[in-house]
This record gives structure tokens, sequence and C-alpha cells, in this order.
């Protein structure tokens, strides 16, 4: 995986998850849903910008990312996305600054799977 598969993915994961959210059965699943379909994209996007400005260079974006059949459940979709970002998020380098503002993202993911699993 490249930054650009990995950082399409995560912004195509607003998107799968706003789709979950509209779809949900459960009150409590519908708002964890809703702070994370609003809270992701403000988080991704300091990421591609600081990447962007530490590389000197735009990055490419693939066509192609997660397809929301393959996650019907909203955990299961939450958790996949929790281990992208613990497995892959060194493509976008090693560098603090950068890093940190990934942990935000993973910060959210962790909040919503407690969300997703608890607040029932």
């Amino acid at each position: 995986m490249n930054e650009g598969e990995f950082l399409i993915t995560l912004l195509n994961a607003a998107t799968i998850g706003h789709v979950l959210h509209l779809q949900s059965r459960s009150y409590s699943e519908h708002k964890a849903l809703e702070t994370f379909y609003t809270a992701l994209p403000d988080l991704v996007d300091p990421v591609i910008e600081a990447w962007q400005g530490r590389n000197g260079q735009l990055i490419e974006y693939p066509d192609q990312t997660v397809e929301l059949s393959e996650y019907k459940d909203a955990l299961e979709f939450v958790m996949f996305l929790k281990i992208l970002v613990e497995e892959d998020r060194y493509v976008l380098g090693n560098e603090s600054e950068i890093q940190n503002l990934v942990d935000d993202i993973a910060q959210l993911i962790d909040s919503t799977i407690y969300k997703l699993t608890f607040l029932k």
C-alpha cells in the first residue's frame, strides 16, 4: 500500500461510515457513526497537507478503494480501519508531526469501536 491508497481509503471511509449511519436501526450506532463520519475528513485533511508540505509533492490517488458491499456491519468496518491504520500508517513515513496526526485518526477509530461495542 502506498500513501495515496492509504489516504483515499480513509477519505472514502467517511462516506461508507455515512451510509452505514443512514442504514442503522440502532440509535446508539447511528450516533456513533455520525460522530465518526463527520470527524474523519477533518482529521485526514491535515495529514495530507502535512505530508505534501513535508515531501514537496502532491499525492497521487488510485481510482479504486474499499467498497461498501464488503462491510455491511459497522463494527466490522471500523475494525478493518483500525487494522489498516495500525499496519499501514508508516507508508506516510516516520516523521513525528505526521504520525501524531495519524494518532488522532487512530483515537477516533478506537473511540468509535468503544461506542459500537459497549453503548448499545
